[in-house]
């Protein structure tokens, strides 16, 4: 039976754990072939050798999504790998959290850089690329759409106490995604972004102290939410519970398939049924 994605290239960065990963697996199921990213080398690896068991074909183009040339990588190890760009899912990203007084310019900019800064560069990298597919459909007749997925979050569109720089970011994404949508129509190219809720991740893991943290870029990183907080928070969900990745990735999923060729400029809410924080 033909899968929704078969053949098509599909491009995703912070793909080697979580929603990313997720995302990645329910894609190459699909049929789809994938050049996947991670900050992490190893950890990279680990879901190409899942991909590629599955039968699906991967590449790894790791690194941070924030050092100057990567975009010019990712998308040269699409083209590379397999001569085509057809999905691109802009999804790499973390949370430094700190109230306003207290966050210094390098909170501030490295979570702006990740989110924001760093999409931009890997969407203006991908345009003469697709502008060239784009012409070559159009002289053989072919009717092929693309789609950009840009990750958000409702952070973005409410705001959260601690999350400035974050909520600025996600914010920032929205407003890109619906003016690229504007731009790259002509392309036949839909731009959408997906807002995630509450989704377990190692960020969003109950910590009842301070000691979870991560490693970003020789940075230390506190993540984890209080167990009161997470029990308090998911209460607020109409479906009761925190998601899944799995399903998180079926959102983005959704934006990727033919079924929705003709959706672009939207924002998805994948929630739970929460429509506020």
């Amino acid at each position: 039976m033909t899968k929704k994605l078969d053949g098509r290239v599909a491009l995703i960065t912070g793909a080697g754990r979580g929603v990313g990963r997720a995302i990645a697996i329910k894609l190459a199921q699909e049929g789809a072939r994938l050049v996947i990213n991670d900050l992490d080398a190893e950890v990279a690896q680990e879901t190409a050798h899942v991909i590629a068991a599955m039968g699906a074909p991967v590449a790894v183009c790791a690194g941070s999504v924030t050092e100057p040339d990567f975009a010019d990588r990712f998308i040269a190890s699409a083209m590379d790998q397999f001569g085509g760009l057809d999905i691109l899912i802009n999804n790499a990203g973390y949370t430094w959290d700190s109230v306003i007084h207290k966050m210094s310019d390098e909170q501030w900019s490295g979570i702006l850089d990740c989110h924001l800064t760093a999409p931009f560069r890997i969407l203006r990298a991908a345009h003469p690329v697709i502008r060239s597919l784009s012409q070559a459909d159009r002289q053989a007749g072919r009717q092929v759409v693309r789609k950009v997925v840009n990750i958000s979050s409702m952070a973005g569109m409410f705001g959260l106490a601690g999350q400035a720089n974050y909520a600025s970011a996600k914010a920032g994404i929205v407003g890109m995604t619906k003016a690229l949508a504007k731009e790259w129509g002509r392309l036949q190219v839909t731009v959408n972004a997906v807002s995630f809720g509450l989704i377990h991740t190692r960020l969003t893991a109950a910590s009842a102290d301070d000691s979870a943290a991560i490693e970003i870029e020789g940075r230390t990183v506190k993540v984890g939410v209080n167990p009161d907080l997470l029990k308090a928070l998911e209460a607020m969900i109409p479906l009761g519970r925190a998601g899944l990745v799995e399903e998180a990735a079926g959102a983005v999923y959704l934006l990727c398939i033919p079924e929705a060729d003709y959706v672009s400029g939207h924002n998805l809410v994948c929630s739970g049924g929460l429509t506020g924080i």
